[in-house]
């Protein structure tokens, strides 16, 4: 008997954990974000997020509607966008993305996003010959 219960309460605590996500995601926030690695796996990016001014590494993650928008589905590093969506410990979970020209961005993101430019100009333009 004890077996079944230690069992019961596993899956229920597994069930919870999964869940967790869900529960601990605040209300819809802005963010801003410039992509830092080239997207290999589109459901997850990796990104420099400001949120209110505060810049963090953070995955950007895509829900199935995000994965079929065409802003999505070109994504590739240095683009500037601005997020709708929620954090959540995985990283921010996006409602609505639109892509933005770097000086749009919030000053704490423009500095990385030049640099970003700058950097990919320098390697990619001399295999454009």
């Amino acid at each position: 008997m004890t077996l079944h219960l230690s069992l019961l309460l596993l899956l229920f605590g597994l069930t919870t954990m999964g869940t967790a996500s869900l529960v601990l995601a605040d209300s819809e926030i802005l963010g801003f974000a410039v992509v830092s690695e080239v997207p290999n796996d589109k459901t997850r990016v990796s990104a420099k997020v400001s949120v209110n001014d505060a810049v963090s590494d953070m995955k950007l993650l895509a829900s199935e509607t995000i994965l079929n928008n065409l802003i999505w589905k070109k994504l590739e590093i240095c683009h500037a966008m601005r997020l709708e969506g929620y954090k959540v410990i995985e990283g921010f979970h996006i409602i609505t993305v639109h892509v933005i020209d770097a000086g749009m961005l919030p000053m704490s993101l423009q500095s990385f996003a030049g640099d970003c430019l700058i950097k990919k100009a320098v390697e990619i333009a001399p295999l454009v010959d």
